[in-house]
């Protein structure tokens, strides 16, 4: 993969060999991010799960003391008083059955994350091939299938992240902006790690988290030392 100058000016400045510590790997992610706009900096934990068994599977959500500095559009599917409750608590788009073929023949996606009530998953469900390779799908696992939509929305707003194994058994998720402070995003780091290595599936023998690497959009890949966490 063909790399332009700025990456290649960048890349200089990290050794591939060494395993920073978190704090120097955040400032030296934060330095070799040149693009015009505000990178998301993301955390990608290579673990040693095999995700093709369901006891060794990580799937989960937490939230990041200040956030991903990205704006969070949340949908609710819900009905009756749910629906009132959604609003009041800063959903962006509200709805129940109507939205189904919207969603399904028009193909709505103008949102982030979608909230539904354990009532309404029935519904949700005839979504499953649209919603699921998009990572869109609700699941009580990551507090997104609940009555308590106000909490749900609130923890969302809040910088709520889902994380999750992918199909190489690594887990990737935006830990906040370059523009955040060292430490802003240090903070984010921990929470995430936290919740991570409590996520340790029992079934697993052997080394947990192989490896991490933050990196921004459009920067080179920084190692972290693992034994930190």
């Amino acid at each position: 993969m063909k790399h332009g100058k700025k990456y290649t000016e960048a890349a200089k400045l990290v050794d591939r060999m060494t395993f920073y510590e978190p704090g120097e790997a955040i400032a030296l992610v934060k330095k070799t991010a040149t693009a015009k706009f505000d990178e998301t900096i993301e955390v990608h934990i290579r673990t040693g799960c095999d995700g093709r068994h369901a006891e060794q599977q990580i799937r989960g959500a937490v939230v990041l003391p200040n956030g991903t500095g990205k704006k969070v559009r949340v949908l609710v599917i819900a009905k009756g008083d749910k629906l009132t409750e959604a609003e009041a608590a800063g959903a962006d788009y509200v709805g129940g059955d109507e939205l189904i073929p919207r969603i399904q023949n028009d193909g709505w996606l103008d949102f982030d994350v979608v909230v539904a009530t354990p009532d309404m998953m029935g519904v949700v469900g005839r979504l499953g091939k649209i919603l699921g390779p998009k990572g869109l799908m609700p699941n009580p696992k990551a507090g997104t299938v609940t009555m308590d939509v106000t909490k749900a929305v609130n923890d969302i707003k809040a910088g709520k992240i889902e994380y999750r194994l992918d199909k190489t058994n690594i887990v990737h998720v935006p830990i906040g902006k370059v523009s955040f402070t060292d430490e802003a995003i240090a903070e984010n780091l921990n929470a995430l790690m936290d919740a991570i290595v409590k996520a340790k599936p029992s079934a697993l023998k052997g080394q947990y988290i192989r490896s991490i690497t933050l990196t921004s959009t459009m920067g080179p890949g920084v190692k972290v030392n693992v034994m930190k966490f």
